[in-house]
């Protein structure tokens, strides 16, 4: 058949263990036999990143800039660990952390929904989306160990030096741990732009939480900033698309969501959005189906997989063991790429494509051929447990019938 022609390229950001092996396997199978890809490449495994000392992930953040557009494999972010399997210079950075704070983008991660795969929580009935606020907090903190007596100090000086102001963290009588983080308003805002531009276009009501009540000044700046650019901006095109804006507390977010029935977007701030999205995922049925994208006020999109590098599964592989990975989110992340490269460019035969990529997966599932995590909680009687290949050939016979 005559493959689908591309304009402009993706970014495409490779990755670690065994994200990597099935990024391949996607490729080779479900994208390459169908699509003229074109493709910027950047090895984001953790070996190049200490080889290029991180440089490659600051490379392929500008490339998103230039063309608009990327799709991302799983990578690791080092632990003390790491740093000895893997013989690092350093303990780098999470490449996500880096992407999301060059892009200055918002998370939005979407489960996907399939039959035979109920959500634990019973009364769900439609996908929350949940939209991570990707800048600062204890993702950009600075942290000390506090040997013994003492008094920590959080102080500000004015550039000028003339104006300073400090307050008493804590007066240690032993030693402890101590931790400063910091936001930005405008990221904070380009972050509320995002979620409200989101919700308009997928018209769906946006709930956003934060602990106020506690964090008077931190957390009620977030509060704040949502609620006047909701007020000044966004409520009359909310209130002609018939979705809402709805404020409450973290506590009181997760207490309402377990009794809705989802169909919402869900703003959080940084790490409650990298807790939460794990479990939205997990109790819908897997963390491997769950799409993540990147969305940036530039008008920069990348896309990956919610889920780590399945480093369990990738230690198995490498003693020649057969595996049963989960590569649904991972393919999605492709789909959603070529879908916005599609619309980008005005080729609609991308944007079909990726739609057929999609509805062969699901259809892949819904059939009963699947992955060993999917098929321990599936209701569909007698799944056919595939292994990680055998999976994504399944799903390339659902897609050349479509």
């Amino acid at each position: 058949m005559k493959k689908i022609q591309m304009k402009t390229p993706l970014v495409e950001m490779d990755g670690d263990e065994m994200t990597r092996i099935l990024w391949k396997m996607i490729k080779e199978e479900l994208i390459v036999p169908f699509i003229d890809l074109k493709t910027e490449y950047y090895d984001l495994g953790l070996q190049h990143r200490d080889e290029t000392d991180d440089q490659v992930t600051k490379d392929s953040a500008e490339a998103t800039k230039k063309y608009g557009v990327a799709v991302k494999c799983a990578t690791i972010t080092p632990n003390a660990a790491r740093v000895q399997e893997y013989n690092l210079k350093e303990m780098w950075k999470s490449p996500n952390g880096t992407i999301r704070a060059m892009l200055d983008g918002t998370v939005f991660r979407t489960p996907i929904i399939v039959k035979g795969i109920d959500p634990c929580v019973r009364n769900w009935k439609k996908p929350i989306t949940i939209a991570r606020h990707a800048y600062g907090d204890i993702y950009k903190n600075v942290e000390m160990r506090i040997p013994g007596p003492g008094k920590v100090e959080m102080v500000y000086t004015s550039e000028d030096g003339k104006t300073q102001d400090r307050s008493v963290i804590h007066v240690f009588n032993g030693p402890g741990v101590v931790q400063g983080v910091h936001n930005l308003d405008a990221s904070i805002i380009s972050y509320a732009r995002s979620c409200f531009t989101y919700a308009l276009a997928e018209k769906k009501d946006l709930w956003f939480s934060t602990k106020d009540t506690i964090s008077k000044t931190y957390d009620h700046r977030f509060k704040d900033i949502f609620e006047e650019l909701y007020e000044n901006e966004y409520r009359p095109e909310f209130e002609k698309a018939g979705i809402t804006y709805f404020y409450t507390l973290i506590d009181d977010a997760v207490a309402r969501i377990m009794k809705s029935a989802g169909g919402f977007i869900w703003a959080t701030k940084n790490y409650d959005g990298d807790v939460m999205s794990d479990m939205i995922s997990s109790a819908f049925g897997s963390l491997a189906m769950m799409t993540s994208v990147l969305v940036s006020p530039g008008g920069y999109y990348e896309y990956e997989a919610a889920h780590g590098t399945v480093q369990r599964h990738y230690y198995k592989y490498l003693k020649g063991e057969t595996t049963s990975t989960n590569s649904v989110a991972t393919i999605f992340a492709w789909s959603g790429a070529l879908r916005k490269r599609g619309e980008l460019d005005g080729i609609p035969e991308l944007q079909v494509f990726a739609d057929h990529l999609e509805k062969a997966t699901i259809r892949t599932i819904e059939n009963g051929k699947m992955t060993g995590d999917l098929a321990a909680i599936t209701h569909i009687p007698d799944p056919v447990i595939l292994d990680s290949e055998a999976f994504i050939k399944a799903i390339r016979a659902e897609l050349e019938q479509l």
